[in-house]
């Protein structure tokens, strides 16, 4: 499966920690917030990355050349920030059939197999991995109405009154009709080309997309308390893996110096 991983932005929020480097070379735990993605998608199957980039390019693209774990990476240029819609275009020519589709700044420990799973059921045209938070922060986000089937009926865009808790997370899987959507998409009141507005153009064509709630965490790369935040968050989960396998060790040991 191919999988389309977004890293044009500037991070500028992220100051001073993207004064010299893109959003996604951000490190979070020893690895930059990018390598955490590609790390993730392979092991979901990606079998080529096409990476949009932006913001001091070059720096991805040295980093990281043209493979990853064996997997070849090519690149695509968004010359202007215009919104995800806009960035996911870029590479329209590259993807022939379903993909993933994960937002480079955002470090993911939960079920996105799920998705992949129900993307490849005849009955779903595209799935998302969204997440349940209070309603007072649900305007922060591209919110999600479902109904009774879990089926998405309406995506909207950072709405003062949402219609639901439920929100995007940054990780999709679509058919390349999603290019389709994208190219009639009109620019919002924030002169972005924004995926929702995709998401609704699909949703009105008659294509089913079904919302897989997520089980686990994940933390969005915005400023540098969620980079803090999400590298304790790494490290609590090595410690305990280090632990649970010196435990195991010990085990086996004391079993071995029980036999006769």
């Amino acid at each position: 499966m191919q999988a389309v991983v977004l890293a044009a932005g500037q991070g500028t929020r992220l100051r001073p920690l993207t004064e010299d480097k893109p959003k996604g070379m951000v490190e979070v735990a020893g690895k930059p917030i990018l390598t955490h993605c590609f790390e993730q998608l392979i092991e979901l199957g990606a079998d080529e990355l096409h990476v949009v980039v932006g913001y001091k390019k070059q720096v991805i693209i040295e980093h990281y050349d043209d493979e990853f774990e064996g997997v070849p990476i090519t690149y695509s240029h968004q010359r202007e920030q215009l919104g995800l819609a806009h960035a996911l275009l870029t590479v329209e020519e590259q993807i022939d059939d379903d993909f993933m589709l994960m937002l480079g700044d955002n470090i993911f420990r939960a079920n996105l197999e799920d998705v992949v799973n129900r993307q490849a059921e005849t009955r779903a045209d595209a799935a998302f991995l969204v997440e349940e938070v209070p309603y007072e922060e649900a305007s922060r986000y591209g919110v999600c109405d479902t109904n009774q089937y879990g089926e998405i009926v309406e995506v909207v865009e950072k709405p003062e009154d949402p219609p639901s808790n439920l929100v995007m997370t940054g990780f999709y899987t679509f058919t390349p009709e999603i290019f389709h959507a994208c190219h009639l998409v009109q620019p919002s009141n924030r002169g972005e080309y924004e995926i929702s507005d995709a998401v609704d153009l699909l949703l009105a064509s008659g294509r089913t997309i079904d919302a897989i709630r997520m089980d686990g965490w994940r933390t969005d790369i915005g400023y540098p308390d969620d980079r803090d935040r999400a590298e304790e968050r790494l490290l609590e989960e090595r410690s305990e893996i280090d632990s649970e396998g010196d435990e195991e060790g010990e085990a086996v040991e004391a079993a071995a110096s029980e036999e006769p």
